[in-house]
């Protein structure tokens, strides 16, 4: 804890250069550090004016209560789904994450897991390693990329980069999205659309109630025994435990994931599969974004008390009248 300016409560640290940061600029309460959480929270509770989290972390249930002055949280995420933004409206509370930061290395993980569920390459890795291709010979044959055909379902900022990566590589692009884009890639008003019409689903869309379980058995059994689904948005946004029969009975190949239902333990009937590529939700995970998240997290803080004006606000939800 520093000993100057607005209180602000870190649910979750940010980088170490931010918080050293944060710590010179406003008094720091460490609720990730702290003993006795309860106690934390009942000495400076009320005069928190500010919360750090990231999009893991995101805003335990039954926090804002314990918060009466709280004015913003700042995530260091895109993602936003693990804060109660309906609370956030009624209350008043200003919500800032890390917009556009990430694309580059979100969609970059999502062309990986494409690759190395279709090229098999952490069975290859593993053949070379345990001396199978001395004894066995060559590996098996897998799946060529040029001409598949790559379904998104969320054509945002991360969506736009994937499927840019994609055409790099000869692939044909198609997409479902709330509404028609002025994008020369084939439009499908459906997910269940998309995915009959897909080699590759790859989820790119937001967290939330809105898109929980967008991808069901229905649209698993649409892509197909030769189709693969690369999840590089939230666990949420697919039904799992349809997903893990996909992978065991074969209606569907493979998949690459980066989220799951259960973090950090995915089922384990999941992790068992051999046919899945795993990633433990590291997409944004490389030293240059992880700082420029935080940077923004610093700034959207230092712009929020110096002039009353987040950098990147979060649209919050209307009440209705």
């Amino acid at each position: 804890m520093s000993a100057a300016g607005p209180e602000v409560l870190v649910v979750a640290p940010i980088r170490p250069a931010q918080m050293e940061a944060l710590g010179a600029a406003y008094t720091l309460h460490r609720l990730d550090l702290a003993d006795a959480p309860e106690a934390l929270l009942a000495e400076v509770g009320p005069r928190v004016a500010a919360l750090v989290t990231t999009g893991s972390a995101g805003v335990p249930a039954g926090l804002l209560p314990s918060l009466p002055g709280l004015r913003l949280i700042a995530t260091s995420s895109v993602g936003t789904d693990r804060i109660d933004l309906a609370a956030c409206a009624e209350r008043g509370i200003v919500v800032t994450n890390t917009p556009d930061v990430l694309t580059d290395d979100v969609a970059d993980l999502a062309l990986g897991l494409i690759l190395a569920t279709h090229r098999r390459m952490v069975a290859g890795d593993a053949w070379v390693r345990s001396g199978d291709w001395g004894r066995e010979g060559p590996f098996p044959l897998t799946a060529t990329l040029t001409g598949r055909r790559v379904g998104i379902l969320g054509l945002g900022a991360i969506g736009m980069a994937v499927a840019e990566r994609c055409q790099a590589f000869r692939m044909e692009i198609g997409y479902c999205s709330r509404a028609p884009k002025t994008v020369d890639f084939a439009y499908h008003a459906a997910p269940i659309a998309l995915a009959g019409w897909a080699d590759i689903l790859v989820a790119c869309l937001p967290g939330g109630a809105a898109t929980r379980h967008v991808i069901d058995a229905g649209v698993l059994a649409a892509l197909g025994p030769a189709g693969a689904l690369i999840n590089v948005a939230r666990g949420s946004v697919v039904d799992e435990t349809a997903l893990i029969e996909a992978l065991e009975t074969g209606t569907i190949a493979t998949a690459g994931l980066d989220v799951f239902a259960s973090e950090p333990a995915p089922d384990p009937r999941l992790t068992a599969l051999p046919n899945v590529t795993l990633y433990p939700h590291h997409a944004s995970g490389t030293v240059a974004t992880r700082d420029r998240m935080a940077e923004l997290v610093v700034e959207n803080l230092a712009a929020f008390f110096g002039t009353g004006a987040a950098l990147t606000p979060v649209a919050l939800p209307v009440s209705p009248a």
